[in-house]
């Protein structure tokens, strides 16, 4: 799997000329990799939602193998995983997230209202 590699960040005075925009998007990347950002807080969501990776893919028109991969690299990634499998009972196999799985989302939406937050201020 490729290597995450986010770019330099930009520097900017702090009042640019009219017509600019701050902008910008919050990521945690663990070892030059991706660990978590807006599309995979909302893949959690989606599979506590739903109760499946498939269907919260799917919720998301995101490839089932595509959400399988950015659930592996979370839980690989996590000193525990954020995503559990279970079997049996009635219809069959149904994913949940972990303990873990909720603190992490929960911190990485927390972050990323302080980082909204910022560049709110930074408009003024």
């Amino acid at each position: 799997m490729p290597k995450f590699r986010p770019k330099k960040p930009l520097r900017l005075s702090r009042h640019p000329e009219p017509g600019y925009v701050v902008g910008g998007r919050v990521w945690l990347a663990k070892d030059g990799e991706l660990y978590m950002g807006w599309g995979r807080a909302i893949l959690l969501e989606r599979i506590e939602q739903y109760g499946s990776i498939a269907a919260a893919a799917r919720s998301m028109q995101l490839g089932y193998r595509n959400a399988w991969l950015w659930v592996r690299a979370m839980n690989r990634l996590a000193p525990v995983p954020l995503v559990e499998k279970t079997t049996g009972g009635p219809g069959g196999r149904h994913s949940r997230l972990t303990e873990e799985g909720y603190k992490a989302l929960r911190e990485y939406k927390e972050l990323r209202t302080r980082f909204q937050d910022f560049l709110s201020a930074e408009k003024e």
